[in-house]
């Protein structure tokens, strides 16, 4: 039977009675970054997902930090502040249209959620303080955050949420807008640079494509990811001994996009800093692709972006402690970058939890010994 058990250690040591600390020094919270409304989102969906496996009271009990800490965060008129101090002061006014997407996807995974009644009853008290908020989102990625946060709604099949599906309707078309107004020839892509978290948008897609079938959605979808796991796939640059004493042909790996410089259209892509997100953002689009269509290549893209996290990637070192549940900040050119970060070891639990979600049958064809 296969191990459902996340392992939630570090996340654990990282998270005090307020919420989730930002950075870490090595494995240590870096108690003077504060906490982000983004991160004790990301927490949150994780465990509240991680709540149908894992039903005990240590879950719920991180749920409740997490939740408490959205609550917390609140600003009149609706959204998040984004930046808390140690001292549990606000550092903005309100927090960016990434923390608001990131807020609502993850009280929607909530309300969409087999948690207690009173838990589910909050995230939609949220929900609704959140609409005018979520009217005025202006960022792509926000937008992406918006349909998948509706998708996960529809999924669960929850009730009176038309307000919701109007807006991220709207979301989705303006993604088509930008993708259509940003693609070339050799160019299809949403921007005019790939930057971060460059798989939410192809992800959103691949949703709305499910939900509103009729629209363009599925086309855009197909293109904008075929184009990205183009770019983030490459020969390592190291050559594995083979049976015979040969070396067989470099493996091909996940190799996303760096933060040092990004990828600007008719550029270079940057080979580094790699960073955690976007293995854990390319694993969950490649799943949900898989999921509507059923090809099986999208199978093979999740398995190169679990896989980075355990060694096959360009430097050939794992950045995931499978035993305690962290994850380094990032490959640098010359190695590991070794702080484990709040943002880094969320998208590597997140990314184990999809793999353990996959059916049994499918568990043989993605394992791999980490290197």
């Amino acid at each position: 039977m296969h191990d459902r058990q996340i392992p939630f250690e570090h996340l654990d040591r990282m998270t005090d009675s307020t919420g989730l600390i930002q950075f870490a020094v090595y494995g240590a919270p870096q108690l003077d970054s504060g906490y982000t409304t983004d991160d004790n989102a990301r927490a949150l969906r994780l465990c509240a997902r991680a709540w149908r496996w894992q039903p005990d009271g240590r879950i719920t009990n991180r749920v409740a930090t997490y939740l408490s800490f959205l609550v917390y965060a609140r600003v009149s008129g609706g959204g998040f502040h984004n930046f808390l101090s140690y001292q549990r002061h606000w550092l903005d006014e309100q927090g960016g249209d990434d923390c608001q997407g990131q807020g609502v996807r993850a009280l929607a995974e909530v309300l969409g959620s087999n948690l207690p009644d009173d838990f589910r009853a909050l995230a939609r008290d949220l929900i609704e303080g959140m609409r005018p908020a979520l009217a005025g989102l202006q960022w792509p990625r926000a937008w992406a955050y918006l349909v998948l946060a509706w998708g996960q709604l529809w999924t669960a099949g929850i009730e009176d949420a038309e307000a919701l599906e109007n807006v991220a309707w709207t979301a989705a078309q303006r993604l088509v807008e930008c993708y259509h107004g940003a693609t070339q020839p050799d160019w299809q892509w949403f921007e005019p640079s790939m930057t971060y978290a460059n798989a939410v948008l192809p992800h959103a897609m691949f949703v709305a494509a499910q939900r509103w079938p009729n629209e363009d959605f599925l086309e855009v979808a197909e293109t904008s990811f075929a184009f990205l796991d183009r770019a983030t796939t490459a020969p390592s640059p190291y050559s594995l001994p083979s049976g015979e004493g040969k070396e067989r042909e470099p493996e091909e790996v996940f190799w996303p996009i760096g933060s040092c410089g990004w990828y600007p259209r008719g550029g270079q892509k940057a080979l580094f800093d790699q960073q955690p997100v976007e293995a854990g953002t390319m694993a969950e689009a490649a799943l949900a692709a898989f999921t509507l269509l059923g090809d099986e290549k999208y199978l093979a893209t999740f398995r190169r972006a679990r896989n980075w996290f355990l060694g096959h990637n360009s430097s050939r070192q794992p950045l995931a402690d499978v035993r305690r549940g962290a994850c380094y900040d990032g490959l640098q050119e010359f190695g590991l970058n070794r702080n484990q970060g709040a943002e880094s070891t969320l998208a590597y639990l997140t990314t184990a939890l999809e793999y353990s979600a996959l059916q049994p049958e499918l568990f043989n064809d993605l394992e791999v010994a980490s290197a």
